[in-house]
């Protein structure tokens, strides 16, 4: 039992039976119309014929009255109708007397017809139709009565038409009608045939489909498990075809060369730190710090990556759609976690004293644009713009890398944040000089920060908001970053909560003279 429920999570096979109760199907459904459409559409089709033959008919007789057409030989047109249709025609005048046939037994026949279904003669046929059996009547109007004649002494079926002509003569016609039913039960039995050499037919192209599509997967769910393994040797082998599984391989091999460059990243910065250990003691707790940190801070893109990797290795959804969508989530948790690692080397090198700073003289205000102009994208999907009026340049002494990234977390933390108060939604920035220093305020609107709150905010991966989501919620290290990088400069900084919002700043020294 284990065995078949195994089996019938392969993709191969599903698409086996899929294609089989396709084909089953549509069988099924041929032989239902066959069953209920096909008589109908018969009958219907000989209607149409006999109603055609008597329009042919009557036009005839209707020119040669005219003398339009002398040329009209109408018992040889009458036979030709009668020969191309299969057709029994008999003609007589309004005093009975017969005037065409185009078999010389027809005329008694019709009799018999007449007195088997109405047990009366042929006149009364036309005078008092009422008599009928409104069971099978098909069709009737002023001039014509269609009926579906069945003999079952003789085993026979007639569809016969008793008409007027324009001219007063009476027209008879009479058609044999196959049976049916056998025609539906030998269509049957060979729609069933070849639902059957279909089904076979399908099986061995889903079969060949199934392993096109499977061998690729197959692979694609090696090089996941080599992953898991942290070997990264093994690449999908990709194509010219660029079709959805081929993209699905190349991001593996993207997300495969980024893992790869993030641990070997991690590798290499634990062995730098290692050697480090040896001249001063605080590396150890460094090490201790960062590995517990990364621990923490990567347990959620793992867990996630692992996930998505197993749904594409368990082939939990089949269409392409979603398995792209898989790898793309995949791609976009590696590259988090490289920037995660990344922002907490920084700090690290920042709160050891190992950052590097280039200082020198450089205009804050153009470096607010720049930032500003940077988070345009987020601005636009908030639907509102920063304020700063600052136009002179003014000049810090600085590093303009460090500084970009304080201005950058301020500001991406009030874009974030910002909430309407008093019917508006604001960003304002300001820039005052005083005692030789600068001091740079983001103000928004929006909640306060809580009291509690407002020293917790600058300690690594501590999130006011627990419950932002992986997308809008940051990595938590920006304000840890800030701090860390204006104790290094021991200017002042921090946070304020205003009326209707928040206001987060920090102060610069002025330019250097010498």
């Amino acid at each position: 039992m284990n065995y078949l429920k195994e089996k019938l999570k392969s993709v191969r096979i599903r698409l086996f039976l899929t294609l089989c109760v396709v084909v089953a199907i549509i069988v099924l459904f041929l032989i239902i119309i066959n069953n209920v459409i096909l008589e109908s559409f018969y009958l219907y089709s000989k209607v149409k014929n006999v109603k055609l033959a008597y329009e042919k008919i009557n036009t005839y007789y209707n020119l040669i009255e005219k003398n339009t057409d002398s040329n009209i030989n109408i018992e040889e047109e009458l036979n030709h109708i009668a020969m191309k249709n299969n057709f029994d025609i008999l003609i007589k005048d309004n005093q009975n007397i017969l005037i065409f046939s185009s078999d010389k037994n027809l005329a008694s026949t019709i009799n018999k017809i007449n007195e088997m279904i109405f047990n009366r003669t042929s006149q009364s046929l036309l005078t008092d139709s009422k008599i009928a059996t409104k069971q099978h009547i098909i069709y009737e109007n002023d001039k014509m009565m269609i009926r579906r004649i069945v003999d079952e002494k003789n085993s026979m079926n007639y569809i016969f038409l008793s008409a007027t002509l324009d001219n007063g003569n009476t027209l008879y016609i009479r058609i044999q009608v196959a049976s049916i039913q056998e025609s539906v039960q030998i269509s049957n039995r060979l729609l069933i045939l070849i639902g059957g050499i279909s089904i076979i037919i399908a099986g061995i192209f889903a079969s060949f489909i199934a392993r096109k599509f499977t061998e690729p997967i197959l692979e694609l769910n090696e090089i996941a498990q080599n992953m898991s393994k942290l070997d990264f040797s093994k690449k999908y082998r990709t194509n010219d075809t660029d079709d959805e599984i081929n993209q699905l391989g190349k991001s593996i091999n993207t997300m495969s060369d980024k893992l790869e460059s993030t641990i070997k990243q991690l590798r290499e910065t634990n062995g730098e730190l290692e050697k480090d250990i040896e001249e001063k003691s605080k590396i150890d707790e460094m090490r201790k710090q960062f590995i517990s940190d990364v621990s923490h801070e990567l347990k959620t893109p793992i867990a996630l990556i692992q996930g998505y990797a197993e749904g594409l290795v368990e082939n939990v959804n089949t269409d392409e759609e979603s398995k792209k969508f898989y790898a793309e989530v995949i791609l976009d948790e590696t590259e988090k976690m490289d920037k995660l690692v990344k922002q907490l080397l920084e700090l690290m090198k920042l709160e050891y004293g190992k950052g590097e700073f280039n200082n020198r003289n450089m205009d804050i205000v153009e470096l607010m644009k720049e930032v500003i102009r940077k988070c345009n994208m987020l601005l636009t999907e908030k639907q509102m713009e920063v304020e700063f009026n600052s136009s002179k340049p003014i000049t810090v002494n600085a590093d303009e890398f460090y500084i970009e990234q304080v201005i950058t977390n301020y500001l991406t933390n009030a874009i974030k944040h910002v909430e309407e108060r008093e019917g508006k939604k604001q960003i304002k920035v300001q820039i005052q000089e005083h005692d030789n220093k600068i001091r740079i305020s983001i103000f928004n609107t929006g909640k306060n920060i809580k009291e509690e709150d407002l020293e917790r905010i600058w300690k690594r991966f501590y999130k006011v908001d627990s419950a932002r989501n992986r997308e809008e919620g940051g990595t938590g290290i920006g304000l840890a970053l800030v701090k860390a990088i204006m104790t290094q400069y021991g200017n002042d900084f921090g946070v304020i909560n205003k009326e209707n919002g928040v206001e987060f700043y920090f102060e610069l020294n002025q330019e250097n003279q010498e």
